[in-house]
């Protein structure tokens, strides 16, 4: 049972978000997974994950909101209920529209409108139908789309408790879809009503996409002044919030309405406007970058009570330690052999001082993908730490081991990563022991003769591997 903590932060997280509060969103996200790591509440992680997904997405972070979906399945195929994954259908469908993969999204969303239906879910199925109009609009089919949105209408009508801000999203697509059919007047009553909804006040990006909405409806009509009042109101509330990409389009719109208009001392203004702006969101993701840097420290905190390293997506040391020392138990019972096969990078502060640290992860994450791409089912995997990777076999001899050390020799070697149009190759040391017949009953142990092995092999000349055999 939830404790009446977890359940409050719980809600605070999802009303941050559908304030758009998106800043507050993240900081209170980490603070749920912390908490529900700590007693192993899945719900709460599952929550913390999918409100960050989605939060990052806003604000533009958007390697940060694939790493939040990722964190979220893995959690999801444990734990996950039937709404669990109604929440991942509704947040993968922002991957693969990033993507302009339309034809997943639509996949994407007819399961999550089926799903919902049969948990009657109302409020996710009319955000799925929304967004499955949304697709169609960018197709272009507007037809298609305003029959979607308007289902979508319906289910956030059923939806209890009434939520006014869910109708207007949906709305939204309606009226963008009247303005696709050129039926303007019916768009122009969708639009003022939303717009003289009182409660819209409390909601700075819907209502900013209503004035987005209102420029678009004036543009069509060739009014451009009124399109430019229009574009202009949306942007100063876009300003309240962290919304980067519809900053930037509604100045895209702004910009080519002064052409249209051609009144080149308004244009003038709007340029020299417009490189404030361009100041202005330099300065929001100078902010951001100090955002992600927090969140990191808080990540790393976090992650260490978890199971999966977040650069590589291997299994951590805590884990790995954990894992290692049940199996070295079980061994002593079994009479099993438990080979550990130590590596690095050879000259790895070369890549960080030549090409910059984010290119010193990308080499860690290449070599990674590499040597997980050749382990077999029970062969256990992970980073302890900077650039040195763990893998641990299961009742193999040290003979077996030795040969597949070899071959994370050999397909690392082949591995080239480019980097300004330069091919990188990378090479690694490794050492190897085994539990030699039990002898060996600890984590800590094992690893530290496997260790001694990788420092002579560094120390040899490296791009090789050595064997600890001397175990007593």
């Amino acid at each position: 049972m939830v404790n009446e903590g977890l359940k409050l932060l719980q809600e605070k997280v999802t009303s941050l978000r559908a304030a758009g509060k998106y800043k507050e969103t993240i900081e209170a996200s980490y603070t749920l997974l912390e908490r529900g790591l700590e007693v192993k509440d899945y719900k709460s992680i599952l929550i913390a994950h999918i409100n960050n997904a989605a939060s990052f997405y806003c604000i533009g972070d958007l390697e940060e909101a694939f790493n939040s979906i990722d964190a979220y399945l893995e959690i999801c195929n444990k734990y996950g209920d039937d709404s669990d994954w109604l929440n991942l259908y509704n947040i993968r469908f922002i991957l693969y529209e990033y993507k302009n993969d339309f034809e997943k999204a639509k996949e994407t969303l007819k399961q999550t409108i089926d799903l919902g239906n049969k948990i009657k879910k109302y409020n996710i199925i009319s955000n799925a139908y929304s967004n499955l109009s949304h697709v169609y609009i960018l197709e272009e089919d507007f037809g298609k789309a305003l029959k979607l949105a308007k289902i979508g209408l319906e289910m956030a009508k059923l939806h209890k408790p009434e939520s006014e801000v869910l109708e207007l999203r949906v709305k939204l697509n309606i009226a963008k879809a009247y303005i696709g059919l050129n039926d303007l007047y019916s768009s122009k009553l969708l639009i003022d009503e939303m717009i003289n909804e009182p409660f819209l006040e409390s909601f700075t990006r819907e209502k900013a996409q209503c004035y987005d909405l209102q420029g678009a409806w004036y543009s069509k009509k060739k009014l451009y002044v009124e399109a430019y009042e229009s574009y202009t109101y949306a942007k100063q509330l876009v300003e309240e919030y962290n919304d980067v990409s519809l900053l930037k389009t509604i100045h895209e719109e702004r910009c080519k309405l002064c052409e249209l208009m051609n009144d080149i001392h308004l244009g003038y203004h709007v340029q020299k406007e417009y490189i404030a702006v361009l100041k202005e969101i330099s300065d929001r993701e100078l902010s951001l970058a100090a955002l992600k840097l927090e969140m990191k420290h808080r990540i790393s905190a976090i992650e260490k009570k978890a199971n999966i390293d977040y650069l590589t997506g291997t299994y951590n040391r805590d884990y790995l330690e954990n894992t290692i020392n049940e199996w070295l138990e079980q061994a002593t019972v079994n009479n099993e052999s438990i080979v550990c096969i130590v590596f690095d990078i050879d000259n790895f502060k070369y890549f960080n001082d030549e090409f910059g640290h984010l290119f010193g992860d990308e080499v860690i994450r290449q070599v990674s993908k590499a040597c997980s791409s050749i382990l077999n089912e029970g062969e256990l995997m992970g980073r302890y730490g900077g650039d040195e990777f763990i893998v641990f076999l299961k009742d193999v001899s040290l003979e077996e081991g030795k040969k597949k050390a070899g071959k994370i020799k050999d397909t690392i070697r082949t591995l080239k990563i480019i980097k300004d149009e330069k091919s990188v190759s990378v090479q690694v040391s490794i050492g190897i022991a085994d539990n030699s017949n039990s002898i060996v009953t600890s984590f800590a142990d094992l690893f530290h003769f496997a260790d001694i092995a990788l420092y002579r092999a560094k120390k040899s000349g490296k791009n090789q591997v050595c064997v600890n055999r001397n175990i007593t």
